[in-house]
């Protein structure tokens, strides 16, 4: 007991006033592997569906990630007091410095506060499908300073934090599951109208992404240059993968176009040249 208790109070390091024993190091090496310990009993507990039924994955997620900054804050001073570094002193002691370091990583605080709104309002979870500055995300993983989202190419894709606060974004997946998209397209003069909207209605229904019939419509929105411009809306529970859905939907639309003899015109031009002839009178010089 005595080598023991002569080993934990063996000095490591000694700077100034403070001295590093190994009783020190066993103790911050307590703190951590407590503070670890807490952070998976708390995760086990909030992801427990029998007690959580009324909260999604992605408020779950948001809450855990605020405990664990919180208690991740608390275990750093513990350390420091540990080591005989005392936290309001530092903190005083330096306040000149974090301001100079505010300034130069103030993009940074940004981040991390916009991190911390992202997760108290919860407004973005995870799962959300977004549109940020016209590009199709995923959200996996909301952090203190960056989120990470997946794009319809699977690329992952890690966004500051701010850049989803300050800037306009839509989220496909905020009040509901389903929503309505539309596709664009436009036919013949002399086309039958009302056979060209039950060919897009039944080609838009067909698909199995689609939510229901009764919510497929298509319209004759205006009378163009050079066709009779169409339009087809329709509900969809696949927002991440619209894209490819919209692709099976024009493809049905052609097929049927074909077979009923209905055509697809192109943008036509029609140019006259008109030629003068110019008489030139001469005259003879002597």
């Amino acid at each position: 007991m005595e080598t023991l208790s002569e080993f934990l109070e063996l000095e490591l390091i000694s700077i100034g006033e403070n001295t590093i024993r190994v009783y020190t190091l066993v103790t911050v090496l307590v703190i951590i592997l407590v503070t670890k310990l807490i952070l998976w009993l708390i995760k086990k507990a909030l992801f427990r569906k029998r007690k959580f039924r009324n909260l999604n994955r992605g408020s779950v997620f948001a809450l855990f990630q605020i405990i664990r900054y919180v208690i991740w804050v608390i275990t750093i001073a513990l350390v420091l007091e540990a080591i005989g570094i005392k936290v309001t002193v530092l903190i005083a002691g330096s306040a000149a410095l974090l301001v100079g370091i505010g300034l130069g990583l103030q993009q940074t605080f940004n981040d991390i506060i916009s991190g911390i709104i992202l997760l108290s309002e919860q407004t973005i979870k995870i799962d959300d499908v977004l549109d940020i500055d016209g590009d199709i995300v995923k959200i996996q993983t909301i952090g203190l300073r960056t989120s990470k989202a997946l794009n319809t190419d699977d690329v992952s894709i890690i966004i500051p934090n701010s850049l989803i606060t300050t800037n306009k974004v839509i989220n496909w997946s905020h009040q509901t599951m389903k929503t309505r998209f539309r596709i664009d397209v436009g036919v013949a003069y002399g086309s039958d109208i009302d056979l060209v909207i039950r060919i897009l209605e039944e080609s838009a229904f067909e698909h199995s992404d689609v939510f229901n019939r009764e919510s497929t419509e298509a319209r004759l929105v205006n009378f163009g240059n050079s066709s009779l411009d169409f339009q087809v809306l329709f509900f969809s529970q696949n927002i991440f993968r619209i894209s490819k859905v919209k692709s099976d939907i024009r493809r049905n639309i052609s097929r049927k176009f074909d077979e009923n003899n209905i055509a697809i015109p192109f943008p036509q031009m029609d140019l006259h040249v008109k030629s003068n002839a110019t008489e030139t009178k001469g005259k003879d010089v002597k």
